[in-house]
This record gives C-alpha cells, sequence and structure tokens, in this order.
C-alpha cells in the first residue's frame, strides 16, 4: 500500500466517504449539511484532527492508513489504485456521475464519472446494464425522454451522434436542453448506476492501461494514474509513444520517462487540446501541477512515487 495519505486538497468520491465516516463518528465541522462535499479542505482536515486526537492517535489531520481504520465503521482497506486514479482522472474531468455535456468535441454526449460519450457507445452500454439490473430505471429517471432515447439507440452511431448535435447549444455545444441534463443527472445518482459506472471505468480503462504501463516501463503509482489518464482522454497510448519509451536508455528514471511520454501524448494530441493535455499528463508525471485552474498535489490524493500495488 501507498505511503501516502489523503489529506487537504484531495478532492472527490474517496474525499466524500472520508467526510461522511467523520460526520457518522460525530466529528463534523460546521453546518452539516454542507460538510460532506468531497473536498478535504480546512474543515475536514481539523475533523480529522478531532477524530485522531480522540483514538489516541498523532493529531495530524491527514488520513493515513491507521486513522483509515479507525474512520470505517468496520476495519477496511485504503481504497485502491484504481479508485485513487479514478479520483483524480474524474477531478480532471469534471463531471461527476451525473454531469452531461453536449457536441463540443463531436462525440454527441458526453457524461458520467469519467465522460463517457456517446460516440463511443460508453453511454449506451452503462444505461442499458443499468436497465438491466433495475429494470424501469430509465422511466423513473429520464421519464418522457426514455421513449426517445430507446428509439435513438436503434439508429446508426452517425444518426445518433447527429442528433445529439442538433440538440447541443452554446457557442462550444456543450449545452444540452434542461430535461435531459437533469435526465442524466438523476441517473447517475442512482447507485447502481455509480456501480456500473465504475466497474466500465476499471474493465474499458484500467485493466488495459495497467499492461500498457508495463510495456512502457511505468511501475510506480504515477506511472499507473498517467496511463489511466491517458486512456480515458485520449484511447491510449500511440505507437509513437511505445518507440519513445523502447528508446530511452536504460538507465533513465522513471520520472523522466513520465514527463517524456506526457509531452509525447501531449504532442499526438489535437491542435485544439494539446495545451490542455499537456497539463494534465504533466501533473501526472511530476506529481503536482494546475489543471484547469486547480493546484494538484497528488501525495495528498494518495498517489505518489510507490510501486503500484
Amino acid at each position: 500500500m501507498s505511503t501516502s495519505c489523503f489529506s487537504r486538497g484531495c478532492k472527490g468520491m474517496i474525499a466524500k466517504r472520508i467526510q461522511t465516516d467523520l460526520q457518522r463518528q460525530g466529528f463534523a465541522v460546521g453546518d452539516p449539511s454542507r460538510f460532506a462535499d468531497g473536498d478535504f479542505g480546512g474543515k475536514t482536515h481539523a475533523a480529522v484532527q478531532s477524530l485522531q486526537g480522540a483514538r489516541g492517535l498523532p493529531a495530524t489531520g491527514a488520513v493515513d492508513p491507521l486513522t483509515w481504520q479507525r474512520l470505517t465503521p468496520t476495519p477496511m482497506p485504503m481504497p485502491s489504485l484504481f479508485e485513487r486514479c479514478l479520483q483524480v482522472t474524474a477531478a480532471f474531468e469534471g463531471h461527476g456521475f451525473g454531469l452531461a455535456k453536449g457536441n463540443f468535441d463531436g462525440a454527441g454526449i458526453t457524461w458520467g464519472v469519467i465522460g463517457f460519450t456517446l460516440s463511443n457507445r460508453e453511454i449506451q452500454v452503462v444505461l442499458a446494464a443499468a436497465e438491466v439490473q433495475s429494470p424501469g430505471i430509465l422511466a423513473r429517471c429520464m421519464g418522457p425522454l426514455a421513449a426517445e432515447w430507446r428509439a435513438v439507440t436503434v439508429l446508426t452511431l452517425m444518426q445518433q451522434v447527429a442528433w445529439a448535435h442538433a440538440m447541443s447549444s452554446g457557442p462550444s455545444r456543450e449545452g444540452l436542453p434542461v430535461a435531459w441534463l437533469q435526465a442524466f443527472e438523476k441517473l447517475g445518482n442512482e447507485e447502481v448506476v455509480k456501480r456500473i459506472q465504475m466497474k466500465r471505468a476499471y474493465e474499458r480503462y484500467f485493466v488495459p492501461c495497467a499492461a500498457s504501463a508495463a510495456t512502457l516501463g511505468l511501475a510506480s503509482e504515477l506511472g499507473i494514474a498517467l496511463a489511466f489518464d491517458v486512456f480515458v482522454q485520449n484511447g491510449g497510448f500511440k505507437p509513437d509513444a511505445t518507440t519513445l519509451a523502447a528508446g530511452l536508455p536504460p538507465a533513465t528514471t522513471e520520472a523522466v520517462r513520465r514527463q517524456k511520454l506526457a509531452a509525447c501524448v501531449a504532442a499526438s494530441a489535437r491542435p485544439q487540446y494539446q495545451t490542455d493535455v499537456l497539463s494534465r499528463k504533466n501533473t501526472l508525471a511530476t506529481g503536482q501541477g494546475v489543471v484547469h485552474g486547480a493546484s494538484y498535489q497528488l501525495t495528498a490524493w494518495g498517489l505518489g512515487e510507490d510501486a503500484a500495488a
């Protein structure tokens, strides 16, 4: 397990889980209705210190493995490497489980924790699985839009993207009609849909990224996190990245390897996205950086130079 821990600056599903467990044990600070917001800030830091003091632990305000054991209802392991990688990439994506965007990049609709897309049939797969596991969920969450959704999904993929494009709005076409935004948000709040999204992210992106990382010489937590983000945002490493990695001197450190691969991935992205791709990949390669105006120190997110489990 990582020697890293979760501390101030961490955001997302793991941070929210920490806050929820603190609240359950009576260590919430401030307004309880606003405490579990998924943002590990000063109030959460103070609440962790209070719990640590009450449990006889060093009051660092950071959730290390021992603090995690005292925090959870029953002894549980720290979040897996997949969960930690997912939390960071989800923060970069800015979607959460329910946020949907229109056809800003040719993908039709982008929705869910890592930005599943219509053009890759990912949204269709997730929602079809949800209907199988929870019959009637589409009608319950989408209301009268469920019939339209079913009709759209039997069209060709090109026709589906055209349908999404026609209802996208705004200068960049990120907008969607309010009714559709609400429907996707409602679906994303369903626990069964969250589980399906997590499973899909693991099988479709994390498993192949780990295999690819091994061939590229990425063995650290940061290396796996970089590979995962490449698979989510860029569809995987291109042949030029494989060629680059194979040509590096044997003595090349993984930190240097990560930075070179980050630059290579950014250079192969579409010109309008290269700056965004580079900021994301450099942040993961170095463990710190600024993405979309937000500062990241990834040791606070449980990711560091330790060997990946």
